[in-house]
């Protein structure tokens, strides 16, 4: 009985290719996903020898984006949207029409009309979610008030990029196109039911997924199936993904995205994370081996020029509109660094707009094999753009007296108020972090009147707070400065609310320096890092896992005291 299985060899080849090509990457020193877009490019129709079904890759991978942005809603919550907000949506905005702008520039210049040009520039303006998210957690920064920014950043293109895919049918008549359909109403009557079925579905997703998607997880949980859960969590990411999709026009990204978002008020939302982490794992991969498989190479000889002004608006036009952009909404250089290195590359919805001015006779196949060839070397190179930005802040800091003047300006929250009672300036407490912890221990210091200072990186939580009269200076507690501003040479104790591996002990370090007797009190997230810093004799650590299990050994002992007693 014969059967059909370019399913299992489109796997097999791509999981194969991609692990060995990953393993060869990651022993010469490059990151491992180089690795697998090679591997797509061995496997794909531009190289001899065995070619995989390209339709079945191409759907592989998108469940690989569904699952990556489902995990991405659940850490990201809409509070933390709203939180970068003042920075996310001018940010994301003026960059996505610089970009646009520079593409249709450059386009005129070879000679394309202005429709085929408009295309090119929207496609090099959209950067990848997948790509950031993979940089941001290898280096740890992804739950950072940086790598919200970054995130949100790329939310709000995304938002904008699916308003764009909508509004091209309705425009392809007004710049040549050829193949516009039919029944296209007026450009209004498009924006206004894209704006409606945008709005549906993030109000059914606030008003009834909020209550239904935890319901139904506490349902299954009470099962106690660990298969069940999983499978619920997985087919409520792609579900509800597909149904956005279908019936509001959103996005398979964003529909899980929100998914996610959702889930992410249940209390196993953790879990759920957790859940999905391997197969999120396994469907990005795919998700670039079947960007390789886009990829031909002979776009390199034919048109060496052209690739390396696409590249060029990618990395560098892209990345000096965002530094730009960010420093003049006045965020620190390391801010603006981050930014400029996560946009430095563009992915899945490039592909999108481009295949989309195919089908609308707006692009040509040159222009979709330029943005394949900027999409796959961007991607390549990004990790080693993520690399450059914290010694590339240290040399321009160490030469550029502007530079200097930038990362030391006057910030209206980056230090106290002149009126400032006495109470917050001596013998109180330095709270570092303002996070869920953070927020608990200060409604505590609160009721009992102890009367303390927030040091936060997020601008827009110290100006709420200052709102509430609460004492709150911005910027990184890592830099003396800021330590200085919330006069930590005469408080009494410094508290580090937020899991800060990296920079703890320059905190510790210049806490002490400024002020030798004050007490220090840390939270750590790993038990090997609590015993390390015990053993230095840094101060008090709390791990969480060990505070909860002395805190229920607590309740139990209480419950039973009576007993023993007796």
């Amino acid at each position: 009985m014969a059967h059909d299985i370019s399913l299992i060899t489109t796997i097999a080849a791509a999981f194969g290719f991609a692990l060995i090509l990953g393993i060869i990457a990651e022993r010469l020193k490059t990151p491992a996903l180089v690795g697998y877009l090679v591997a797509g490019i061995l496997i794909g129709p531009a190289t001899p020898g065995f070619v995989a079904d390209m339709s079945t890759a191409s759907q592989l991978s998108e469940i690989g984006v569904m699952l990556l942005m489902f995990g991405v809603g659940l850490h990201f919550s809409i509070d933390d949207l709203l939180s970068v907000k003042r920075i996310a949506v001018p940010g994301a905005v003026v960059q996505m029409s610089l970009a646009t702008a520079l593409g249709i520039g450059i386009g005129l210049w070879w000679g394309w009309e202005l429709g085929p040009a408009l295309i090119f520039g929207l496609s090099l303006s959209c950067a990848s979610t997948v790509v950031l998210l993979k940089a941001l957690e290898s280096r740890g920064v992804l739950h950072t008030m940086n790598g919200r920014i970054a995130v949100g950043w790329l939310v709000v293109e995304d938002l904008a990029t699916v308003l764009i895919l909508v509004l091209l049918p309705p425009l392809a008549g007004v710049l040549g196109g050829t193949a516009v359909a039919e029944a296209s109403g007026p450009l209004w009557q498009a924006i206004g039911k894209t704006l409606l079925e945008v709005a549906a579905f993030i109000a059914l997703m606030l008003i009834v997924g909020r209550r239904a998607l935890p319901w139904l997880l506490w349902q299954v949980a009470r099962t106690g199936s660990r298969e069940l859960f999983t499978l619920a969590v997985i087919s409520a990411a792609i579900s509800i993904a597909y149904l956005a999709a279908q019936l509001f026009s959103v996005s398979f990204a964003l529909g899980a995205f929100f998914a996610g978002t959702v889930m992410r008020n249940s209390e196993f939302s953790h879990r759920a994370a957790e859940e999905s982490l391997p197969l999120r794992d396994a469907f990005s991969v795919l998700f670039f081996v079947a960007v390789g498989m886009l990829f031909d190479p002979a776009i390199l000889l034919e048109h060496p020029w052209q690739v390396v002004a696409v590249v060029a608006i990618i990395v560098i036009g892209k990345s000096l509109a965002a530094l730009a952009l960010v420093i003049a909404l006045r965020y620190p250089l390391n801010t603006a660094l981050t930014v400029a290195a996560s946009l430095a590359q563009i992915g899945e919805f490039s592909f999108i707009l481009a295949g989309l001015g195919l089908t609308l006779g707006l692009f040509s196949n040159d222009g979709m094999s330029l943005v394949l060839a900027g999409a796959l070397i961007s991607i390549a190179i990004n990790p080693f753009v993520f690399a450059l930005v914290e010694p590339l802040r240290a040399w321009v800091l160490r030469h550029s007296a502007t530079a200097r003047q930038l990362e030391n300006r006057d910030d209206p929250y980056a230090q106290l108020p002149v009126s400032t009672e006495r109470k917050y300036l001596e013998g109180q407490v330095v709270l570092v972090g303002y996070g869920r912890v953070g927020q608990r221990i200060a409604s505590s210091m609160k009721s009992r009147g102890i009367p303390y200072v927030v040091v936060e990186q997020n601008r827009e939580q110290v100006e709420s707070l200052r709102r509430q009269d609460c004492a709150a200076v911005s910027g990184n507690a890592a830099d003396p400065a800021v330590l200085i501003q919330a006069h930590i040479a005469h408080a009494a104790m410094l508290v580090v609310a937020m899991p800060d591996a990296i920079h703890i002990r320059q905190m510790v370090d210049c806490a002490r320096t400024l002020n030798p007797t004050i007490e220090i009190v840390l939270r750590t997230h790993s038990e090997d890092e609590s015993e390390l810093l015990r053993k230095e004799g840094i101060g008090t650590v709390f791990f969480g896992e060990e505070e909860l299990a002395a805190g229920m050994s607590r309740h139990i002992l209480q419950r039973f005291a009576p007993l023993a007693a007796g």
